[in-house]
């Protein structure tokens, strides 16, 4: 292995390393794992929909769980698409604000639940978040947001860090969104052929 190559490996290391560290810190909140893969089985078995909605960076992790809830044969559909369809009693909202809340979550939320829909929030600010009170289930991400990045415990700015700002955070969703999807088609008898055979021709 060359020098370039090692760098890279070694990177790669460190990150995939922090991420995979943050499900293993101790919490009293059920593992988000479990918890979404039962809310999204509970759904299907119900034939009802799931819309997705994150902003930012957040919402591209979010858009890729998004296909591949589709893949897995669910109704799936991002707020704010042109084909997004109502939601109703039966249907789920799944949201994301890490630092704790966004105008826009906390307002898209709040419909869903206006209209009867469940409402299943991705944070890591499970306590204080403005947007953890429209939620009926609360998936706790223990990971650094742009709340808490900038400044280290004595006030003083924190040196260069190779994941900043929301980055931990957003893979970490990444890798949750994975686990989800392969653990969800174990619940929902998918093979991996018929995963497959729902994937666009399109291209």
């Amino acid at each position: 292995m060359d020098t370039g190559n090692a760098s890279m490996a070694g990177l790669a290391s460190q990150i995939c390393n922090h991420i995979a560290s943050i499900f293993s810190k101790p919490t009293t909140h059920p593992p988000a794992l479990d918890l979404m893969v039962a809310e999204l089985a509970s759904i299907s078995s119900q034939k009802g929909r799931v819309f997705l909605y994150g902003v930012g960076r957040e919402g591209l992790m979010l858009k890729a769980l998004c296909m591949r809830l589709a893949h897995l044969g669910l109704s799936a559909h991002f707020v704010f698409d042109m084909t997004t369809p109502p939601i109703t009693p039966k249907d789920l909202l799944i949201a994301s604000a890490g630092p704790g809340g966004f105008a826009t979550v906390g307002a898209i939320c709040s419909v869903a639940k206006s209209h009867g829909g469940r409402v299943l929030l991705l944070t890591a600010q499970p306590e204080t978040g403005s947007s953890v009170k429209y939620a009926d289930a609360v998936a706790y991400v223990a990971a650094q947001t742009m709340a808490d990045d900038g400044e280290d415990d004595g006030g003083r700015e924190k040196s260069r860090t190779l994941l900043p700002m929301g980055s931990v955070y957003e893979g970490a969703m990444f890798v949750l969104f994975e686990m989800v999807v392969y653990k969800l088609g174990e619940v929902l008898g998918e093979s991996p052929e018929a995963i497959r055979a729902r994937h666009t021709n399109l291209e």
